[in-house]
């Protein structure tokens, strides 16, 4: 198993992603929606990292990767890139901090049932940019290497406990929770911008 890539985690569920499991927290049917949307992470990130090792063993098979050590490298290539695609990224949503507002989903999971909230966890994953990245990182991080999936299970394992803190920590602290969740619910409602910020600069952080 691959330890080097467990920190990748933390971007996977910053953002949208853990707004979405503090709102089915604090919504009607909290724990069964919460298990669903655990279930759409998980299936979502473990298809995610084996579509994107299986194009990267692809492209390998025409174009060397190179040596993980090697500024020159395909691979270094590629994460270089990523790096100027989330500060590009960063930058845009600094830029329109004022009139940045969360995506109008965000409100409907209140009410979310089981099968919506497992339908927003897999779609979640596997249609926000920072986590597509995140995934295609994941798959060069491997091809490089010459490691097989089994080597991404602390990856997806970590993904699914982040998203599960929310869940975990209502379990734990019940009362406390049901003050406190709808707090950072708006907290994290009017400062969405600093919250995608805070992803970027983590991932950007985390490659290099």
């Amino acid at each position: 198993m691959d330890l080097q890539i467990l920190p990748l985690a933390v971007t996977m569920m910053v953002g949208p992603q853990i707004m979405s499991a503090i709102i089915l927290v604090t919504a009607g049917h909290a724990v069964r929606a919460s298990l669903a949307f655990l279930v759409g992470v998980t299936a979502a990130a473990t298809a995610g990292v084996c579509v994107s090792r299986g194009v990267f063993a692809l492209l390998g098979n025409h174009v060397s990767l190179g040596d993980p050590s090697s500024r020159g490298s395909a691979g270094t290539i590629i994460q270089v890139v990523l790096v100027a695609l989330l500060l590009a990224a960063a930058v845009k949503s600094y830029a329109k901090r004022e009139t940045a507002k969360p995506p109008k989903w965000l409100g409907t999971l209140m009410e979310a049932s089981p099968r919506k909230a497992f339908t927003i966890g897999a779609l979640m994953i596997l249609l926000m940019p920072s986590d597509i990245m995140v995934m295609l990182t994941v798959g060069a991080h491997l091809e490089q290497r010459d490691l097989d999936l089994a080597a991404a299970l602390p990856f997806i394992a970590a993904t699914v406990l982040i998203a599960a803190l929310p869940l975990l920590t209502l379990l734990l602290f019940r009362k406390r929770m049901n003050r406190a969740m709808p707090i950072v619910r708006e907290w994290m409602n009017t400062h969405s911008w600093v919250v995608n910020i805070a992803a970027y600069v983590i991932f950007i952080l985390l490659i290099l």
